[in-house]
């Protein structure tokens, strides 16, 4: 049987060591996660969720490949910046590089947080995506399941876009500030000219 071009375990040994395959970074983001965070949004998901806000980052063909050491002090240069968030794309699915990102950023005093579309459950068994337990145990907050269009909420107080999807509080110290909305964008415009739009609103089109 031929395997598909968007096979993670087949894509993932294109990316050298010590390297991220990424669809786009942005600092001081505010939608993603408490506070003022840098957010990473990795390459590749198989899941290709109906009403997904970044299908540009389904594709696991090589984006931005960017080294972990670069990519940490680019974080850190930014004062603003005082958390990390990994989204995607599956952040899972480069599980080891980006807990050794975490851990050079956790140890400068930034806190870690990542969506995921696999549960929980799922990242604790045998069956998880390699170095999915050592993402884990730099993350202070996780939000899990996949979005669902049909569970959509679209609210201004939802951390979460969909119903199914759930927000672990690993750190307790952060057990009272899962105060953003998913139901908001931001627009970043980038040096090239470029533009980066996170967040997630139902029904929004930007022209």
């Amino acid at each position: 049987m031929e395997t598909k071009p968007t096979d993670p375990s087949l894509a993932l040994t294109e990316i050298p060591p010590g390297y991220l395959n990424i669809m786009g970074y942005v600092d001081q983001s505010e939608v993603n996660g408490p506070g003022c965070r840098a957010v990473v949004w990795v390459q590749g998901c198989p899941r290709e969720c109906p009403g997904c806000f970044n299908p540009d980052s389904w594709s696991f063909e090589t984006n931005q490949l960017i080294a972990i050491d670069i990519l940490a002090k680019n974080i850190l240069s930014n004062p603003h910046n005082t958390g990390l968030t990994f989204s995607g794309g599956e952040p899972f699915w480069q599980a080891p590089a980006l807990a050794s990102l975490a851990k050079k950023v956790k140890a400068a005093g930034l806190n870690i947080m990542s969506f995921t579309g696999f549960t929980l459950e799922q990242l604790q068994s045998e069956s998880a995506p390699p170095g999915s337990q050592a993402l884990l145990e730099q993350l202070d907050i996780l939000i899990d399941g996949p979005f669902v269009q049909n569970l959509a909420i679209n609210s201004p107080n939802s951390p979460v876009s969909s119903s199914n999807q759930r927000v672990h509080v690993l750190n307790p110290a952060f057990q009272d500030q899962i105060t953003w909305a998913s139901d908001q964008i931001e627009v970043h415009i980038l040096k090239n000219g470029g533009r980066i739009v996170t967040g997630y609103q139902g029904g929004l089109e930007l022209t």
